[in-house]
């Protein structure tokens, strides 16, 4: 099973503060990515990564995003992760 980078409870409680509804997914495997959000109708598949860890994909990550027909956001921050879902701070 994989485990939360650190700084994801941080960016799941900023995108959950300005509406967007979020549903953690790093429990899932398989390169599947951390998080699941949804604001506007829109939904963005987010993978949470920790700048100070130097986070790189995993193997298993990498062939997730190589086979998925849309599109997987990778993010490190807070700012990050609100710009993904369109919110500017």
């Amino acid at each position: 099973m994989s485990r939360a980078d650190s700084n994801q409870e941080a960016i799941v409680t900023a995108l959950r503060k300005v509406g967007v509804t979020v549903h953690i997914t790093s429990q899932v495997g398989n390169g599947f990515p951390d998080l699941v959000c949804g604001l506007f109708g829109k939904n963005y598949l987010i993978e949470v990564k920790n700048p100070e860890a130097r986070g790189k994909l995993r193997a298993s990550q990498e062939i997730f995003l190589d086979k998925w027909k849309g599109k997987v956001y990778v993010v490190e921050t807070v700012e990050e992760a609100l710009r993904v879902v369109g919110v500017e701070i």
